[in-house]
């Protein structure tokens, strides 16, 4: 029999999360009775080298997971009980991976950020049946970056990610900078930003309400490696945080409890060219960033989401660790939470300033575009949205049998995505890393001037994208583009290209 939480046990572990308010400074997570978990961090999984080709082994499996201590909640992860390991792996090298499914039904495994073949890319059409192994093979073309993997059946997106099938893999590149903190679990420390809602007897079910559907799925408490309220306690005087945000549907507003200045050296497909000051960095659903923060020994600090700015603001249904901000009356979209404790020692390695230079991005040519295609993010209204349906793509939901754009190798694009509607939707695009070009005719913020595969798309916004694919052609194995919060993904704001 599964233990139950109290509903005054239940409450009280709801109590010692809760985070500080939009304005000021509020007490400390752990006068409350909070952080009081080490952060897991991940096993680093490095592969076997054979014949010049890295190879992984992954098994796609169920699981419990102890997200509250002595309540074993059923969980999905890949060579885990929840998530998975983190992947390291090295720009230029051919990799394998013998990926086995376990769970006792389908599932998929996409490679999230990366530049593969279109057999290779683990969306909807790799389907690995439950039992049977999947082995795709492709060579890492990326620089240094932080990316990810994750379940990506169609329809069934959302529930399996939900369940815990999703990982982060760190890309490695020898002519990389140096200067850059690189101790994994030391001063480099990957962090999956997710959260989760808990029912009293400590279970997780994807049980979606019709909000829900419209929404997105949120949940009550922040997990972060699949710990609830953890602290890190940091060694050096400055620490690299690798942050994913692998919700269902939430947008980090992520700031220091002290509205400390931080470092973004990162985005989506790597390093930006110089180092970018920031106090509260927006991270949507499928993106990520890295960012380096200087501590002071014997100082705690919490690394808060904030609700959203502007907008209105409201409720929500439950209480944990969150309150929300609403957006436009459709959904929560940005959950305030205390995320992690950030525990300085009371002495400090010392750590040497960043690198004034990191990489040497080219400047974006909308000039060399020859194409332009336009992608409206469409909400229907009435009956069909409040059944989960009315999501979809230039006026269409995703269908298997149809392909939607046929691009030429090789050649630059510009794509506008446009949104129309109340919610805001991050747009993701597989096989390539894109370069922002303008939101709403303005240049992008520094911090996303790199490159990346998920942007953000703003109620009333337009943004363009300036894109190629350079590195494989199949007229036979389509690439997918679609809305990441992934409840609208499986109600068909999806869509799909194929490059030849």
């Amino acid at each position: 029999m599964p233990h139950t939480l109290s509903r005054r046990a239940f409450l009280r572990a709801s109590a010692a999360a809760t985070s500080i308010s939009l304005v000021g400074v509020g007490p400390a997570l752990g006068a409350a009775g909070g952080f009081e978990t080490p952060l897991a961090i991940p096993p680093l999984e490095t592969g076997r080298l054979e014949g010049g080709m890295r190879i992984f082994n992954l098994t796609m499996q169920n699981g419990t997971h102890e997200f509250f201590k002595g309540y074993h909640t059923p969980t999905k992860g890949i060579n885990a009980s929840y998530l998975a390991p983190v992947l390291r792996l090295n720009k230029g090298e051919m990799t394998h991976f013998n990926v086995t499914n376990a769970l006792g039904h389908d599932t998929t495994l996409h490679w999230h950020g990366f530049n593969l073949p279109g057999v290779a890319d683990g969306g909807p059409h790799q389907v690995i049946r439950d039992g049977a192994t999947w082995q795709p093979s492709f060579r890492i073309l990326e620089e240094a970056a932080t990316m990810w993997f994750h379940a990506h059946e169609m329809h069934e997106t959302a529930p399996q990610v939900w369940a815990g099938l999703a990982g982060m893999a760190i890309i490695d590149d020898a002519d990389g900078p140096t200067g850059l903190p690189r101790e994994y679990g030391v001063d480099d420390i990957p962090l999956v930003l997710q959260d989760r809602r808990f029912q009293l007897n400590g279970t997780m079910p994807y049980s979606p309400s019709m909000h829900d559907r419209m929404a997105g799925m949120h949940g009550n408490y922040p997990v972060i490696n699949g710990t609830i309220a953890p602290y890190l306690e940091v060694t050096r005087e400055a620490v690299r945080l690798r942050l994913l945000n692998g919700s269902n549907a939430s947008i980090y507003n992520l700031a220091f409890s002290d509205k400390r200045a931080f470092q973004v050296i990162g985005s989506d497909g790597g390093l930006l060219n110089a180092p970018v000051e920031m106090q509260m960095l927006t991270l949507a659903p499928g993106e990520r960033a890295e960012i380096v923060v200087r501590v002071t020994a014997g100082e705690p600090v919490v690394l808060h989401s904030l609700a959203a700015q502007g907008g209105r603001r409201g409720g929500m249904m439950g209480g944990g660790m969150m309150r929300g901000a609403m957006m436009g009356g459709m959904g929560v979209q940005s959950p305030e939470f205390a995320m992690l404790q950030l525990r300085p020692a009371a002495r400090l390695d010392p750590a040497p300033a960043l690198p004034a230079r990191l990489a040497s991005l080219p400047v974006p040519d909308a000039g060399a575009a020859t194409n332009t295609r336009q992608f409206l993010l469409e909400m229907g209204m009435g009956p069909a949205m409040r059944m989960g349906g009315g999501f979809t793509i230039n006026g269409k939901a995703m269908d298997m049998a149809r392909i939607d754009h046929v691009i030429k190798q090789g050649e630059t694009e510009i794509w506008e995505i446009g949104n129309p509607g109340p919610m805001a939707h991050p747009f993701h695009v597989h096989n390539t890393q894109f370069r922002i070009l303008s939101r709403n005719g303005q240049p992008p913020a520094a911090h996303e001037a790199g490159r990346k595969d998920t942007v953000l798309v703003q109620p009333g916004e337009r943004v363009q994208i300036l894109i190629r694919f350079d590195h494989y052609a199949d007229p036979e194995a389509p690439y997918m583009f679609h809305c990441h919060i992934l409840e609208h993904e499986d109600a068909g704001m999806m869509g799909q290209f194929t490059v030849v």
